[in-house]
């Protein structure tokens, strides 16, 4: 509980938050991409610039149709379905799993980084999960997903809270679907609450 408190901290705090920003738009295009893939879409690149914008592009990709609507809906919860995962790891055990897992995925999104920030910050934030893995004791190591955890979970409340119906992909579902971006904007920030109720009770309950 500690740590959710201290991560909260960080999340808010301003000038904490771009550095945690980074991390949270990993999650988000690399939702776009997982999903892209599972809907059998040829991703043409991810890009993520130094000021935590990124995109995923496809490649002969439908503008519209039930899958790629998917695809461009999961973004927002991308985040915080990764940090539910990780939540429910940490409750059965398996904390090193949740570290392994981590690195996995971001070697993934590295093959897809196109030139931009993103061939720094990903390869980055992979030496520091590998560095924490070989040179950690076992209750640093636990500690740290903990706190990578609550993050995910917590940055996706902040980003679907602020970016409101006014993000892009908000727009963009509007305009192929004519459902408001309002609707799906409230649905992003139900999602992300959802997912800190759910982990974070898995959290404090496996603590």
């Amino acid at each position: 509980m500690l740590i959710g408190l201290a991560a909260l901290a960080v999340v808010i705090i301003p000038f904490s938050w771009p550095l945690i920003e980074q991390f949270y738009v990993m999650g988000h295009e690399g939702a776009h991409a997982l999903v892209a893939f599972a809907m059998g879409f040829k991703i043409a690149g991810v890009t993520l610039d130094i000021d935590s914008n990124g995109e995923t592009g496809y490649v002969n990709a439908p503008v519209t149709g039930v899958r790629r609507t998917l695809t461009r809906f999961v973004g927002y919860l991308g985040p915080s379905g990764f940090g539910l995962c990780a939540a429910k790891l940490i409750e059965a055990g398996r904390v090193v799993t949740v570290l392994w897992l981590a690195i996995f995925m971001l070697v993934l999104l590295l093959f897809l980084i196109r030139k931009s920030f993103g061939m720094f910050s990903v390869p980055a934030a992979i030496a520091l999960l590998v560095f924490v893995l070989r040179h950690a004791h076992d209750g640093l190591e636990e500690i740290i997903m903990y706190g990578m955890t609550w993050l995910l979970l917590l940055s996706g409340v902040r980003v679907a809270v602020a970016h409101g119906a006014g993000a892009g992909d908000a727009q963009n579902l509007k305009a192929v679907t004519g459902v408001p971006a309002q609707i799906w904007a409230l649905l992003w920030v139900a999602g992300t609450l959802i997912a800190v109720a759910a982990g974070g009770k898995w959290l404090v309950l496996r603590s």
